[in-house]
């Protein structure tokens, strides 16, 4: 059982910068990746970053060379830290994590786990 808590959300200007960091509570499977998703008012959840167990990092266009996702180990909590923070930004940002109790990564094997969730508002 994978139990994520996000934080570091807030209220920011455009321009600033938020450092959201998410924990798992305890690792009993193993870990196959992390990531970030988005969801602002009106809009489906949309993926913002991840970090895979091999280290592959991903960045979905709108936040690339402004949002660097971290981990220092598998252990670590997750990090994300978002600079150069547009309006668009304002979003419930939302922790994600692939574990595995199957004794492998890969479809069929991991399942996804959700944190609740931390408020990004970006004002103009």
């Amino acid at each position: 059982q994978v139990r994520l808590v996000e934080s570091g959300g807030g209220s920011v200007q455009a321009g600033g910068s938020l450092k959201l960091s998410c924990t798992a509570s305890r690792y009993t499977y193993i870990n196959c990746g992390m990531g970030w998703y988005r969801q602002a008012p009106g809009k489906e959840r949309e993926f913002v970053s991840s970090i895979s167990s091999d280290g592959t990092i991903e960045y979905a266009d709108s936040v690339k060379d402004r949002f660097t996702i971290s981990r220092d180990n598998v252990k670590a909590p997750l990090y994300m830290q978002m600079n150069s923070l547009k309006t668009e930004d304002t979003a419930v940002y939302y922790c994600w994590a692939a574990a595995s109790g199957l004794g492998r990564c890969g479809r069929g094997y991991q399942l996804d786990y959700w944190g609740q969730g931390t408020q990004v508002t970006v004002s103009s």
